[in-house]
């Protein structure tokens, strides 16, 4: 599989990583383990070499899974986690943002533990704490690297300040934010930022959380664990309003022999050489229809075609809920 590097530290990894939050939580009941551990091992027979978790995703035990699956590949394999939430007794959600430096110590300590790890080789900070400057964080995860405990330090839905004064204490090696063919934001300021300071970028949700796969409508259900549950994107009325997108999208598929995520996953490949997306998926058939979008080339009249062709589309609804989108670009 081709290989792309994530910062000036030159973190290789996979063109396309795998996303494993969903085989634990977030898309309702998780995935049965043996099969979760299949499709994680799998993705390493196919190549991808780079898998993302976080301690609330469950929580702890995506990253006990996670740890378990990848175990005789470890030096194959680069493993992200996270840090940022205090996980309160609400299994299903965290009851705040927490990134105190004596919280991001116990968090690592733990993470290396459940991981089964000597070092984690990525550590975001999973959302931006407004309590503690960003200048201690970066500190802090600096002198874990010091120690060995982490390799590369990363942010994740961090605005252009907060990352500009977090990488000017240690060198921010990946940011991790939405980023596909409905929420396009990110290159307003973001993307030129990053290439700018010469960090790597990992979109999350590349595929729209499943909406631009096309399997999704506005008569799709959801489980009430199931985060779309709460998102207003994904409410029937803004399902129906951005149908069309999908449409086109799937005109697009068609022409170039393609399935719909294929052509949103290549069209995010295309953007810039240290873009690495990150999909989600329970399932090896998935998984492998994800990795056929690495035999899409898609020119500057193709990318140029797909602008047009959804230029009039105006995706309706936030991504977040209230109580989330406030933890977002800060």
């Amino acid at each position: 599989m081709e290989k792309r590097k994530l910062g000036k530290s030159g973190l290789e990894v996979s063109a396309l990583g795998l996303g494993c939050m969903g085989m634990s939580s977030g898309y309702g009941p998780p995935a049965d383990k043996d099969a979760a551990i299949g499709v994680i091992r799998g993705a390493v027979e196919r190549g991808v070499t780079f898998f993302d978790t976080a301690e609330v995703y469950g929580p702890f035990v995506n990253e006990e899974l996670v740890g378990e699956a990848l175990a005789p590949f470890r030096d194959e394999v680069v493993i992200a986690t996270k840090f940022g939430f205090k996980i309160g007794q609400d299994s299903e959600r965290p009851a705040g943002v927490d990134s105190r430096p004596a919280h991001i110590r116990e968090v690592a300590e733990a993470s290396l533990r459940r991981l089964g790890v000597e070092a984690i080789d990525l550590f975001y900070q999973h959302r931006v704490d407004p309590e503690v400057p960003i200048e201690d964080v970066a500190g802090t995860v600096k002198d874990l690297i010091g120690q060995g405990k982490v390799r590369h330090f990363g942010l994740s839905e961090a605005g252009v300040t907060t990352i500009r004064r977090a990488h000017a204490v240690q060198p921010v090696t990946a940011l991790q934010s939405e980023y596909s063919l409905w929420w396009r934001e990110p290159e307003a300021a973001i993307l030129p930022l990053l290439e700018e300071l010469d960090i790597g970028f990992v979109p999350y949700a590349p595929l729209g959380r499943g909406f631009l796969t096309g399997r999704i409508d506005a008569g799709t259900g959801f489980a009430d664990n199931d985060i779309r549950s709460i998102v207003p994107r994904f409410s029937a009325e803004a399902r129906e309003a951005n149908q069309g997108l999908v449409d086109r999208l799937a005109q697009i598929a068609a022409d170039k022999q393609a399935t719909p995520a294929q052509i949103a996953l290549a069209w995010l490949l295309a953007q810039k050489p240290w873009v690495v997306p990150i999909p989600g998926t329970t399932k090896l058939a998935r998984l492998e229809e994800n990795i056929g979008a690495l035999e899409i080339q898609l020119g500057e009249q193709d990318l140029a075609a797909i602008d047009a062709a959804l230029a009039s589309i105006d995706v309706q609804g936030a991504r977040y809920p209230g109580h989330l989108q406030k933890l977002i670009n800060r």
